[in-house]
């Protein structure tokens, strides 16, 4: 299951690197402090509503665009654990495991059922 923090850090966290911009730089606009920021990029804190609002305007992006993104990935992430289930379920296909981590996100890999991850 996924989970919100995760997703928003690492959307926010992909919106400041498209940019080409520090966590310095984007930390100083919003005015919350560099160690924070980093906390919430990586998924270990969740904002506020008023600091997520400060966040997007450093980043010069609606708020509303970042809930767009977080929810289209939250969807995705449920219907790709839903058909896990089913297929589970079933007796069918691979069995999902996670991947080493990845600085581009979270990605899933292919484990035969009868072999230990």
């Amino acid at each position: 299951m996924a989970v919100l923090r995760h997703v928003v850090g690492e959307t926010l966290r992909a919106v400041r690197l498209r940019q080409r911009r520090t966590l310095r730089e984007v930390s100083a606009a919003a005015r919350v402090s560099l160690g924070y920021l980093s906390e919430i990029e990586r998924g270990h804190k969740e904002p506020s509503s008023e600091l997520l609002a400060a966040i997007c305007e450093a980043l010069d992006v609606p708020l509303s665009e970042i809930f767009l993104t977080v929810s289209d990935q939250l969807r995705r992430q449920e219907r790709m654990a839903e058909r896990t289930m089913v297929m589970a379920k079933a007796g069918h296909g691979p069995m999902l495991t996670p991947a080493p981590h990845r600085e581009d996100g979270p990605q899933m890999r292919s484990v035969p059922k009868n072999v230990a991850a």
